[in-house]
């Protein structure tokens, strides 16, 4: 089964993933930091239940599992897939998980709430995602009452998600526009909107690999379509820019953005030992090629898939012994060189 990060977006490169979350309690039992053990285990024990037959009902075939019967490196690479966050791949209180065949979906039991549904496309596609996503809300609301208040909407662990409990991001690659000095002004005019844009792997200058996420900061006093339409918007505004740069920067000097792409397929392609930030770098020059037009493989390439593939606990998975340091940077780079196709002359 391919996994969603597999597929290549031809359509607008510049927009890497869409996901939708939505977090919701159980109207009877409290928050999962406030239940005991044994409502914890009991919890889960019937949300599995009321879920079993959901592959029926949706298409998908589903993996479950405890999360605590879990290896700490799959509990990783699952967090660096983004199937969970580091707060409940580290947590030690009793948790479920159910994950589709592609990591399109993932359902958490227990985590930070009683239940974290979100999905996840490449592309630019949060209403199919929200459709599918209510769905399964829809789903589990008919076996299961859930915390609602009339004033203030689904009631969440964290302020943060009361109200319709929705997260929605769009993951963008801006290389060009994030070193430009408007850059900073943009992101903060965003905030009056109410979109939040953040480094995906560091702020600032250590954003390894020019990767933002544009989500919603508010859950309270927006609807869906509204939370929804704003994340778009924003992350299409933002995408646009970055496209005017890019064609503005191959018309005035294409044989500088042709050297950059090809010199860091180079270095990803024969390199024998390469650092996260180094690899990050390179594959986010490449990414811009790719897009650009200004280099071409024998095959599509899905250059996140390889830049999720090069964390740590994911090339670790592919070793059947631990891996020091330098071990895992010539691991990282013996990766890369098998997953890149050939360019064309």
């Amino acid at each position: 089964m391919m996994k969603w990060f597999e597929k290549v977006n031809l359509a607008r490169p510049a927009v890497i993933c869409s996901r939708v979350r939505l977090v919701r309690n159980l109207e009877d039992y409290a928050f999962p930091s406030r239940l005991t053990e044994k409502q914890a285990d009991e919890m889960i024990g019937r949300l599995e239940d009321g879920l079993k037959d959901l592959g029926s009902a949706d298409g998908r075939h589903y993996e479950q599992a405890r999360l605590q019967e879990l290896s700490d490196l799959d509990r990783r690479a699952l967090r660096e897939r983004r199937v969970f966050n580091a707060t409940i791949a580290s947590g030690k209180a009793p948790a479920g998980v159910m994950v589709s065949d592609d990591e399109k979906v993932g359902i958490v039991l227990n985590g930070t709430d009683h239940v974290r549904i979100q999905l996840f496309a490449s592309g630019l596609h949060l209403d199919e995602l929200w459709k599918q996503a209510d769905q399964i809300d829809d789903y589990l609301n008919e076996r299961f009452p859930y915390a609602y208040d009339e004033k203030y909407g689904y009631l969440t662990s964290f302020p943060t998600s009361v109200g319709t409990g929705l997260r929605a991001s769009v993951v963008l690659h801006l290389p060009l526009l994030s070193q430009s000095k408007r850059f900073n002004g943009m992101v903060t005019e965003m905030t009056r909107f109410g979109a939040s844009v953040k480094g995906m792997y560091g702020e600032g200058e250590e954003n390894c690999g020019a990767l933002f996420e544009v989500s919603n900061q508010k859950t309270l006093g927006m609807t869906e379509k509204e939370i929804l339409d704003m994340v778009a918007k924003v992350a299409l505004q933002l995408t646009t820019q970055e496209e005017q740069m890019r064609k503005l920067a191959l018309d005035k000097n294409r044989t500088s953005r042709e050297d950059d792409a090809c010199r860091a397929y180079g270095i990803l392609k024969y390199a024998r030992k390469l650092t996260m930030k180094e690899a990050m770098i390179l594959l986010s020059r490449l990414m811009a090629g790719c897009a650009d037009g200004v280099i071409r493989m024998e095959e599509p390439c899905a250059v996140y898939r390889l830049m999720l593939g090069i964390q740590p606990a994911n090339l670790q998975k592919l070793s059947t012994r631990p891996l020091g340091r330098e071990e895992l940077e010539m691991a990282r780079a013996s990766y890369l060189r098998s997953e890149l196709p050939k360019l064309l002359p």
